[in-house]
């Protein structure tokens, strides 16, 4: 396929305003893939492009190299899908001293067959700033819509998979036979389940309205585990391996009662004292090569995992089975690593049990179904977290330069929350509070490796959406200054969630959730 249909796709998509007409628009092209009998590479490339995130990952590609290279469009489209699949490839694998000119040359050598709309689709590519509406929840929606496949089963496949790339081929080539051949698989990553939100226990049972699992809330790092036989890896919840860097983790999981098994859980920093440490703390423990749980570092602090959910045993895949089977499953595993939890119908229970976890220096509780399944990569209502200081996930869009004693560092943060249907990020608020002068050093140097822009002052420095930060604020007011209609209250730098990619960030919804009662705005 030409990368020309792509790329004025992608512009097309941009400028819907419904999520139905991006869908629309997404079909017509996968349609087109399937007629003219397009390979599993070649839609796997397409998905990756028209999703913003290529299959080859992040390339080290910066604004700054891009800015630099001077090209003259051409008139004709001679470029295939392909053609920027294998630039992508070949850029990866450019490394070492000359490397930058090295890369500059590589990318000259196709981006100058290039049209201006093709031009402007790669460019975006390159730098991470593909803001189209067009997440991977769109594009699964008009692949299911053009496979004839029920969107279902092809969220449950693409989650299972761990690669919407895949799950494509699979859906466009063999239909929903191919999509139900997709299992749990000991060693193959899947999309964790993520959690709704709460403002106390009494709202999350009657949401769930039901008997719950009542689990404390940890400030550690998420990890997936999965074991078969002797041979461990864990992975973040960005399905990234970090094997290699959590050595304690892989001793202690090789020594539950089980053959293979795949665990949910948090990995956290403790004190000396035992402690929960912060999660900068947790995260820095993490960086270094083969942490182990029983190794100490130079500030005391050790990591310790701990265990909630059990998605595999011996076997036999339990993601639809009920939690409480699930958890039964986990104690006879693993019981000596597993976070604090009680099971009730009680509201007063589920307060103490919250009030239990604050007093140890957690974050809160999470309140489960007992009859939940595990929905691999969902934020369902059957999940719900309770944390009573106000915090969201939010995505850094620019930052300003400061001024006075933060002059030369990027400080004042432009902050987005996710569109509830297009995933598309709609700016919030600002914040320069909460910065120490170490995080401040860490985001000027992080910013501008991503930035895309500038104003045409030169003051706001606009960066690649892939920065995730956690907010503490004292909740949110209606406001026209921001296009999402609601401004934060008091918003404060809590700690940067490099374990979190921007699609797991809080939704404008959350936003609005904070919002007095008497003026929540309308669906």
């Amino acid at each position: 396929m030409r990368l020309a249909v792509l790329a004025s796709t992608s512009a097309a998509v941009a400028a819907a305003s419904s999520r139905k007409a991006k869908t629309a628009e997404l079909s017509a092209v996968f349609a087109a893939l399937v007629t003219e009998g397009a390979t599993g590479t070649e839609i796997e490339a397409a998905v990756g492009l028209l999703t913003g995130a290529p299959r080859q990952g992040r390339i080290g590609i910066g604004w700054a190299t891009v800015a630099k290279l001077e090209i003259e469009p051409v008139d004709v489209p001679s470029l295939d899908v392909l053609d920027i699949d294998q630039l992508l490839v070949d850029v990866a694998q450019i490394h070492g001293p000359g490397s930058a000119q090295l890369r500059a040359e590589r990318l000259l050598r196709t981006l100058t067959r290039a049209t201006a709309t093709e031009l402007n689709f790669c460019r975006m590519i390159l730098v991470g700033e593909l803001r189209q509406g067009a997440l991977a929840g769109v594009v699964s929606d008009a692949i299911a819509k053009t496979a004839g496949v029920p969107l279902a089963l092809m969220r449950r496949a693409t989650m299972l998979q761990g690669d919407l790339g895949q799950a494509a081929v699979l859906a466009l080539h063999e239909g929903e036979v191919g999509l139900r051949s997709v299992q749990l698989a000991v060693g193959r990553a899947v999309e964790p389940m993520l959690a709704s939100t709460a403002a106390s226990p009494a709202e999350a049972l009657e949401v769930v309205a039901e008997e719950v699992s009542v689990e404390w809330k940890l400030d550690g790092a998420r990890i997936q585990v999965h074991r078969d036989g002797d041979e461990v890896r864990i992975f973040t919840r960005n399905l990234n391996d970090m094997t290699a860097r959590l050595g304690g983790v892989v001793e202690t999981v090789r020594t539950f009662e089980c053959e293979s098994c795949v665990l949910d859980g948090e990995v956290l920093g403790m004190t000396a004292d035992g402690d929960p440490a912060a999660f900068q703390d947790t995260m820095s423990s993490m960086g270094a090569d083969g942490a182990s749980e029983s190794a100490v570092d130079a500030s005391g602090q050790y990591l310790h995992p701990s265990f909630f959910d059990l998605l595999f045993l011996d076997g036999e895949s339990l993601i639809d089975r009920p939690l409480r089977e699930r958890q039964d499953a986990l104690h006879r595993v693993a019981a000596r690593h597993l976070i604090p939890t009680i099971q009730t119908q009680s509201v007063e229970a589920a307060d103490a049990h919250l009030a239990a976890a604050l007093e140890a220096g957690h974050e809160g509780v999470m309140i489960k179904s007992l009859d939940g399944v595990y929905e691999a990569g969902r934020r369902g209502k059957s999940w719900r977290k309770v944390k009573p200081v106000h915090t969201l996930d939010l995505v850094v869009l620019a930052a300003e330069w400061g001024h006075g004693r933060r002059q030369g560092w990027l400080s004042n943060l432009h902050l987005g929350a996710r569109h509830p249907e297009t995933g598309e990020l709609i700016m919030v608020g600002k914040t320069f509070k909460g910065l120490t002068d170490e995080l401040l050093a860490w985001q000027t140097e992080a910013f501008l490796a991503s930035e895309v822009r500038r104003s045409s002052t030169g003051h706001t420095v606009y960066v690649a959406p892939v920065h995730v930060v956690e907010i503490g604020l004292d909740g949110a007011q209606g406001s026209t200054r921001y296009p999402g209609g609601v401004a934060l209250r008091f918003a404060r730098v809590r700690a940067y969630r490099p374990d979190k990619s921007p699609e797991e960030a809080d939704t404008l919804d959350a936003v609005r959730a904070l919002l007095p009662r008497a003026r929540r705005l309308p669906d």
